[in-house]
């Protein structure tokens, strides 16, 4: 298939049924491509790929994310008082949860990297009626770990539900998200607080 960006020489790209890429061409550095911009995660013919970070010097990387599960009032009340229910420490397992999750985030989120984590952080307390959970996640390398804190609220935020379930089925997760990023090309990202 012959590729015609403009302002650079056509290239060949062949694609087998294995998905891997071959590409000959006279001109620019093997590992460009010529994905529409936007969307980093897909090709020129909008197919799901894996970002090459290969080129990519590792910097340090860093994210912070938080969710929170509604539990209701008797739920709060309980954890407060002991942390458990019938399941065990609601709170701890949660935390333990986030933190492993965090280290499996490339098996779940399928073009996720997997990266050598330095740290995973989670926190999981009664606040009000809620479980508000938080994570920090940080290493040295050539992409974010956004994706790693993200899973990591989530599946905490998961674990609440599933140790508190024979409690109350009403119990609400969200909002979960990104707090704040740093490192690699994009710098420091900061959601904005109302």
């Amino acid at each position: 298939m012959y590729i015609h960006t403009g302002s650079e020489r056509e290239s060949t790209t062949s694609i087998s049924s294995t998905s891997s890429i071959s590409s000959t061409s006279s001109t620019a550095h093997p590992r460009r491509n010529n994905k529409p911009k936007g969307f980093s995660h897909t090709d020129a013919h909008g197919r799901a790929r894996m970002v090459d970070v290969g080129a990519k010097p590792a910097t340090s990387r860093w994210a912070r994310a938080e969710g929170v599960v509604r539990v209701g009032r008797a739920i709060a009340a309980a954890l407060r008082k002991t942390g458990a229910v019938a399941k065990g420490n609601v709170l701890e397992t949660a935390r333990l949860a986030g933190i492993q999750a965090a280290k499996q985030t490339p098996s779940l989120i399928p073009l996720c990297h997997p990266l050598a984590l330095d740290v995973v952080d989670v926190d999981a307390r009664v606040v009000g009626n809620e479980v508000r959970i938080a994570a920090h996640v940080a290493c040295e390398a050539k992409t974010g770990v956004e994706m790693e804190a993200l899973t990591a609220v989530a599946v905490a935020a998961l674990t609440v539900y599933d140790m508190c379930k024979s409690a109350s089925k009403a119990m609400e997760i969200g909002p979960i998200r990104l707090v704040e990023k740093g490192g690699g090309k994009s710098g420091l990202w900061s959601r904005k607080r109302p």
